[in-house]
């Protein structure tokens, strides 16, 4: 190959990873898991290990917008606890189960 075909392709490949880099992201805005974001873009034939050498994880990471998907779980479980809990003041067990599952989400918070 030429040199010129070579800065060509490179340009188109770089262009390539930085619309998969946006998508990424929008979906990110979205409200999407790394998990979710990777079954969404399989959907549309993007395979973004293979585009990008990088995991989606990693790519949020960079642009600020990971969030662990295990912290997101947890805090709808704490929400639907507490909800639970001011409706039904004497149900002790999830009361318990209240606390348990905010020692685990601190617990995820440190690492």
């Amino acid at each position: 190959m030429t040199k010129a075909k070579t800065e060509k392709s490179e340009a188109k490949e770089t262009k390539e990873v930085s619309e998969i880099e946006e998508k990424i992201v929008e979906l990110a805005k979205k409200g999407m898991t790394s998990e979710k974001i990777g079954i969404e873009l399989k959907k549309q034939g993007i395979f973004v290990k293979s585009a990008l050498n990088k995991r989606i994880s990693k790519v949020l990471k960079e642009k600020k917008h990971y969030v662990d998907a295990d912290l997101k779980h947890i805090e709808k479980i704490i929400e639907r606890l507490k909800k639970h809990i001011s409706a039904h003041k004497h149900d002790y067990p999830s009361k318990r189960a209240l606390l348990i599952e905010e020692a685990h989400y601190t617990k995820l918070k440190k690492s």
